[in-house]
């Protein structure tokens, strides 16, 4: 009873389904949480309802930053040689804003920074605004930091990583040029409120994601997003999410071997 009390707490703060495959090892994961905490299961109920800095410890406990650069390469590929040239034909004004939605360490949207400078020919002609969000603080923390380990690295290319990381013994530190073209905040994407602020965006990155989503929550996102982008702009998702069985109001366009959704010009 006190577990699902728990689980409940998680769907309403960030519209994850504890369910299926995910609920033993987020059961076991919470557990863990609670013994280290040296009260019982009914006391941290309790503790939940008290304390708004116990809460977000939950959420970042179960929330999946499994992430690294340049993850999902064939998709990255093909929205820095088709999506982004064909895009920027159509653009007037020389101004990007895209946003990384739940960008975990920040690995996101650093690649994207990288990608935008290699792929640009008059990059330095372009006002760039590139926005990392996440619902984990301590995830953020890491992002600003911007030092990481090999596993993180694992898939950058060689020239990338001479050009755009300073070896630091066991770990790579982001070059400052890099680490300064983003912004990161904290957002939760079922927050309307929050949500709502998120504006005038020419790409949205949100991969992997909503999957832990219910489908309610799911059709909230997605309704955000479609408000966040300008007409014509693209929202990229996983390769194992769909947006047509959620909400057919995106056009799809393909690009090889993934999909881009796009949100219809007026």
């Amino acid at each position: 009873m006190c577990m699902n009390l728990i689980r409940e707490v998680l769907y309403k703060e960030t519209g994850i389904l504890c369910e299926g495959s995910r609920k033993p090892s987020l059961r076991n994961k919470i557990m863990a949480h609670i013994q280290s905490l040296g009260i019982d299961i009914n006391e941290y109920v309790e503790l939940l309802k008290e304390d708004v800095n116990e809460k977000q410890r939950l959420i970042e406990l179960v929330t999946v930053n499994e992430t690294y650069f340049f993850r999902n390469f064939p998709q990255l590929q093909g929205f820095a040689e088709q999506v982004l040239p064909f895009y920027l034909k159509k653009k007037q004004k020389k101004f990007l804003r895209i946003w990384s939605a739940a960008c975990s360490t920040g690995e996101e949207p650093y690649t994207l920074s990288i990608i935008l400078r290699e792929m640009m020919d008059d990059f330095e002609n372009w006002k760039i605004e590139l926005f990392g969000t996440d619902i984990d603080t301590h995830a953020l923390e890491i992002a600003r930091k911007g030092e990481y380990g090999f596993r993180s690295i694992k898939n950058v290319p060689t020239m990338y990583l001479e050009k755009y990381f300073i070896p630091k013994g066991r770990y790579w530190q982001i070059s400052p040029e890099i680490q300064h073209s983003v912004v990161f905040s904290n957002l939760n994407l079922i927050d309307q409120a929050a949500m709502a602020t998120m504006q005038e965006f020419d790409f949205i990155f949100c991969r992997n994601v909503l999957i832990y989503f219910s489908l309610p929550a799911a059709k909230k996102t997605l309704a955000a997003f479609k408000q966040s982008l300008r007409p014509g702009g693209f929202l990229f998702l996983g390769s194992s999410e769909s947006v047509p069985r959620i909400d057919n109001s995106f056009q799809l366009m393909k690009f090889n071997d993934f999909w881009g959704y796009h949100k219809p010009e007026e």
